[in-house]
């Protein structure tokens, strides 16, 4: 094909009856004209116009099969939700809602409200507070805490928590200033002390959630900071992280936390919650309070889907923990997985091959999972993430590996199903 036989946009949206036939058959022809004069001949035309308002229409965020063996991946949307979730969230979307309506009284209410007592059953907290995710969390409570004033954290402890996006500088727009303590490797309750000073309106200490120092180390343990802190009347923000509820060890959880001493805890609904993104906020009553009528809080409130499934995510802590489905993941014995992967091997062909899977979410960074995965050509990995769904695993030494602990018994007939199609 030359350039004088393209066919006009009219001629190729000729019986197309699309709104955005239009523009799709400019970009199909444009790109067209770029591979004539590259010597490419461009093929098809027509189907590839089909082919450009089918992409056009496709969702572009999608569900994956995530066979990696990261269990909260970031890249894939951390916690995938457990079913009673989802129903709450099909729940209240499908109509309006409750949700700044007091039903018994029928004057407003507050958004707030609706988690208060599972937090406070979950972890101790006096209060609660949500917000769009742990960052922001830890922003209000520094911006309606200590704006302008100092705040003293642990030099070890000011960490980057991805994207490029470090501690200090999230911090520093809430308009705190942030006073750094100890070194890098070893920091002592007195190094605290020492730093308090009349213009200290807290202490922050922030979990070493995505990393971890060994060897010549020192930090003081939760209560003895809490001790300093309070011996200068000074309030114990404790930024957690990752959010775990339960006994995870190497993680601590909000109730360790506050009964330690802490007065405010921080921590990720998505992370090993379990749940959607956000940002819980756990504590004194008066210090939650002071949260919420900051300006600061409005602008990063969460809506009512979040909160949805948010409460169907901490009802199952309450009921059913091993329903959700990164903890159920997490506790999941090896031959359960082995057996898995033998059964996904036996559909597509493949072999198993011993693996390790990781937490993921920046969460128990030391932490190796005994996995198995189907193993199969590497030559598969992007026709499968292609295809639909995409099904996400990791190349290594040659081989896509399908790591089944991230898999689930009810999604192997369609992997295997995926497979096949790219063969």
């Amino acid at each position: 094909m030359e350039l004088r036989d393209l066919p006009s946009v009219d001629e190729l949206v000729r019986g197309v009856d699309d709104p955005l036939a239009v523009d799709a058959a400019r970009s199909v022809i444009a790109r067209a004209r770029q591979e004539i004069r590259a010597g490419v001949e461009p093929g098809d035309l027509a189907a590839r116009l089909t082919r450009e308002l089918e992409a056009a229409r496709r969702p572009s965020l999608r569900r994956v099969l995530n066979a990696t063996g990261v269990i909260v991946h970031t890249n894939l949307g951390r916690a995938p939700l457990a079913e009673e979730a989802i129903a709450r969230v099909h729940d209240v979307a499908r109509g309006y809602s409750n949700l700044e309506l007091d039903l018994e009284d029928g004057a407003r209410g507050s958004r707030q409200d609706h988690l208060a007592s599972l937090v406070r059953r979950l972890t101790g907290a006096e209060a609660s507070l949500v917000v769009n995710n742990n960052a922001a969390a830890v922003l209000l409570a520094l911006a309606a805490l200590a704006e302008g004033r100092e705040v003293i954290v642990s030099r070890g402890e000011l960490v980057e928590i991805g994207d490029g996006f470090r501690i200090p500088d999230v911090l520093a727009r809430s308009g705190a200033r942030l006073v750094e303590v100890g070194t890098t490797n070893r920091t002592r309750a007195a190094d605290y002390e020492r730093a308090i000073g009349p213009d200290t309106a807290l202490v922050l200490r922030v979990h070493q959630s995505n990393f971890r120092l060994v060897g010549f180390t020192e930090l003081p343990r939760l209560e003895q900071v809490a001790a300093v802190a309070h011996a200068h009347e000074l309030p114990l923000v404790d930024d957690l992280g990752s959010g775990a509820l339960g006994d995870l060890p190497g993680e601590p959880s909000a109730r360790e936390s506050l009964a330690a001493g802490a007065d405010l805890v921080c921590f990720s609904g998505d992370k090993l919650l379990g749940g959607p993104q956000a940002g819980i906020v756990g504590g004194r009553a008066d210090l939650v309070e002071r949260l919420r009528r900051h300006p600061l809080q409005r602008a990063l409130r969460v809506d009512k889907l979040t909160l949805a499934a948010l409460e169907g995510t901490l009802l199952l802590h309450l009921d059913a923990p091993g329903r959700i489905p990164v903890l159920r993941m997490l506790a999941e014995d090896a031959p359960a997985v082995r057996a898995r992967a033998e059964r996904l091997a036996a559909l597509t062909g493949g072999t198993v091959e011993e693996t390790v899977a990781r937490v993921g979410g920046g969460a128990l960074p030391l932490s190796e999972l005994p996995s198995f995965a189907c193993a199969l050509d590497q030559s598969l990995a992007a026709p499968l993430r292609a295809g639909e769904p995409p099904v996400i695993g990791i190349v290594r030494d040659g081989k896509l590996l399908l790591d089944c602990r991230t898999l689930a018994d009810d999604q192997l007939d369609e992997v295997a199903a995926a497979v096949r199609a790219c063969r």
